[in-house]
């Protein structure tokens, strides 16, 4: 599977979009292309993972331009144990649960809100060592900066601002991966571009954004994130009620170093490209979709990290 999903991932740098629009009382505008909503993507997603600081993963495409849902994220990471052995063998894993809503405000505005909880938990030669509880909470404003005729060309911007409800527990930046938190413990900033070109059944979306992080009570602050991604999708049935697409694609991280009282920690930078392989499936109103993600390239914590996959599966429902 990794051998397919990277193999066909090199093969393509562009991101395909696939969503049926829904219309009710707060859609200002019938969409001319029944089978591609109006939706722009992001990467607004709470959980940690990278050794660097906040893990992403990915903003789907949403077959309900309007909608709330249920998220389910996973991220499988490998650390060194101890400083005497040169094998990455300590599993971590990072597990998410999010809600998350989009709501329009107007024809070219709408807001865009999730709240996570994460269950954590790490294996170490002393015992495992597990943490749950709230996650931090995102809030964005989207805006469609350009929409072409028939929607063929559409250009969106987003500004987002990360509220600290997780925890952020200091003990935990001692370890090999210091994301191993509840939150980050700090207001962060988030600013996004998405472009989509959309065509029959296929369309190509191109994705980025860039975080802001800043630094937390305990004089901590995670580096700044570049995330960029490009997924294909594909239209394969489509009914009056139904459509079923599947999904191909690319996804990249930056990560800054992290500081502590204004200082530079070692083995913090860090990078990761991934290709995903997935579908999104719509009955009506309800859109259900999967993604698995697996590392093409990584460079976390100076090699001391090494990502192993990804996994995550939506239920949306529209508004």
């Amino acid at each position: 599977m990794k051998k397919i999903v990277l193999s066909a991932a090199s093969l393509m740098f562009f991101n395909f979009s696939q969503a049926k629009s829904e219309i009710d009382s707060l859609s200002l505008k019938k969409d001319p292309n029944p089978y591609f909503s109006n939706s722009a993507e992001q990467f607004f997603c709470d959980a940690c993972g990278c050794g660097a600081g906040n893990g992403s993963s990915g903003f789907e495409s949403l077959l309900n331009p309007q909608f709330i849902g249920v998220k389910y994220f996973a991220q499988h990471y490998k650390a060194k144990e101890n400083l005497f052995v040169n094998d990455v063998t300590q599993d971590q894993y990072f597990n998410t649960i999010q809600l998350w809503a989009r709501v329009p405000v107007t024809e070219k505005l709408s807001v865009y809100g999730s709240l996570a909880f994460h269950f954590h938990e790490k294996k170490t030669l002393q015992g495992d060592i597990r943490i749950n509880g709230i996650g931090d909470f995102n809030v964005m404003g989207i805006y469609q900066l350009v929409n072409s005729k028939n929607n063929i060309h559409q250009l969106n911007g987003g500004l987002g601002v990360k509220l600290p409800l997780g925890k952020f527990d200091e003990k935990g930046i001692t370890g090999v991966n210091p994301s191993f938190q509840l939150g980050t413990g700090s207001w962060d900033y988030q600013g996004v571009l998405n472009y989509k070109f959309q065509k029959n059944k296929l369309a190509v979306l191109l994705n980025t954004d860039y975080t802001i992080k800043t630094e937390n009570q305990k004089h901590y602050r995670f580096g700044n994130q570049w995330n960029y991604a490009a997924t294909g999708f594909y239209q394969l049935v489509s009914n009056e009620k139904t459509n079923f697409s599947g999904k191909i694609g690319v996804q990249g991280e930056v990560y800054d170093r992290n500081k502590q009282f204004g200082e530079d920690l070692p083995k913090t930078a860090a990078s990761a490209l991934y290709g995903k392989l997935g579908f999104e499936v719509s009955y009506k109103k309800v859109s259900l979709g999967s993604e698995i993600m697996l590392p093409a390239y990584t460079n976390l914590a100076s090699g001391d990290i090494e990502a192993k996959s990804r996994f995550s599966l939506f239920v949306n429902f529209g508004i």
